[in-house]
């Protein structure tokens, strides 16, 4: 929690993208912290040790969302882990996100009223 907010972590590549999350979870109530790297979001967990971490799927390398949400596991992360992907239910029918350790997986363009719904239930546990 940062300043009785809960801090929600947005890691993509997507300067834009992130500044849209950042709006829409601020303007929600969140306090938000962005990173442009999986390496970057990395560093900014173990810094900040958010209530709740958004992951894009593809970054700078194609499996650098899966690689990243495995290293928070490894580095003891016990937030919720949403993850954004352009492949959408593809993802869950080929890996199932259960076994990435993953809450949710939700398609690119995000419905924002899913985004907030799914994310205030999480947070709630």
């Amino acid at each position: 929690m940062r300043d009785g907010k809960h801090l929600i972590l947005c890691v993509d590549d997507d300067a834009d993208l992130l500044d849209l999350l950042r709006m829409q979870l601020q303007k929600a109530g969140y306090a938000v912290e962005t990173a442009l790297s999986a390496e970057e979001g990395l560093a900014k967990f173990k810094q900040l040790a958010p209530d709740l971490i958004i992951v894009d799927l593809m970054m700078e390398e194609i499996d650098a969302g899966t690689n990243l949400v495995k290293d928070l596991k490894l580095a003891g992360n016990q937030a919720p882990v949403l993850l954004l992907s352009s492949m959408g239910d593809q993802l869950n029918l080929s890996t199932g996100y259960k076994d990435l350790g993953l809450d949710a997986v939700f398609q690119k363009p995000v419905n924002t009223d899913a985004l907030l719904r799914t994310i205030k239930a999480k947070l709630a546990k």
